[in-house]
């Protein structure tokens, strides 16, 4: 589904991302690691067009990224969940929601009845304004809002930061729930070892804007770990 090849990101002069090889597992979380500032999340924003990239390819479904503008990548079938959340916060949790109505494929105008299912909080607040709900609360709305897009790929970028533990925890069922019973193909940025031994079937670890290790969850060794996560 997505496939990285040779990708290399510079900011001005400063070479960020160095010929990165990365390729999702179809229906798997696919665990991104690293510690902060190792270059993350500028692949992430590489994938969905929001930095510019010098050279490599960023295959989805074949097609390269690279040459679709940001705006479109969505529509192609791609829900992103940012660091931070980024929710509108004067808007209501409907109308956050009907924002990733735009984006969808099949033009649809009502919000899917299976995000309430999966969060029904959203439902009971669906008039509230964005910013009046918890931290927790908000990141269920923007995976919610991702979700709406109605994408075959979910990239998060650290959902569980600021979150209290039982929300932590109720995201981690959400996303294997959307990659074992739905098929979802998940990309996950991730810090919090617990939850990524937890949900993840795969890893993968930058450091220092290069891929140093990859494999099979339960490959991720106490060696890796303290050469690459431990700060």
């Amino acid at each position: 589904m997505l496939k990285i090849e040779q990708l290399n990101q510079f900011y001005g002069e400063s070479h960020t991302l160095w010929d990165i090889d990365l390729e999702l597992v179809d229906a798997r979380v696919n665990c991104l690691m690293g510690r902060n500032g190792v270059g993350k999340t500028t692949l992430l924003n590489c994938i969905m067009g929001l930095q510019a990239v010098r050279s490599g390819a960023i295959l989805f479904n074949g097609q390269d990224l690279t040459k679709v503008n940001a705006e479109r990548r969505a529509s192609l079938g791609i829900g992103y969940v940012p660091q931070g959340r980024q929710i509108f916060p004067l808007l209501t949790v409907r109308e956050n929601l009907q924002i990733g109505l735009a984006a969808r494929a099949d033009k649809a105008k009502q919000i899917p009845e299976f995000i309430y299912e999966l969060f029904p909080v959203l439902k009971d607040m669906l008039n509230r304004r964005g910013g009046d709900l918890s931290g927790g609360q908000q990141q269920q709305l923007a995976i919610g809002r991702a979700l709406v897009v109605d994408p075959s790929l979910l990239i998060l970028d650290e959902p569980t930061e600021g979150i209290q533990p039982n929300i932590v925890q109720e995201i981690g069922d959400i996303i294997m729930k959307l990659s074992q019973d739905i098929g979802l193909t998940v990309l996950l940025v991730e810090q919090k070892l617990p939850i990524v031994r937890r949900i993840a079937d795969n890893f993968s670890i930058l450091d220092r804007g290069r891929k140093v290790a990859a494999g099979q969850i339960d490959e991720l060794s106490d060696e890796l770990i303290s050469q690459y996560l431990t700060v």
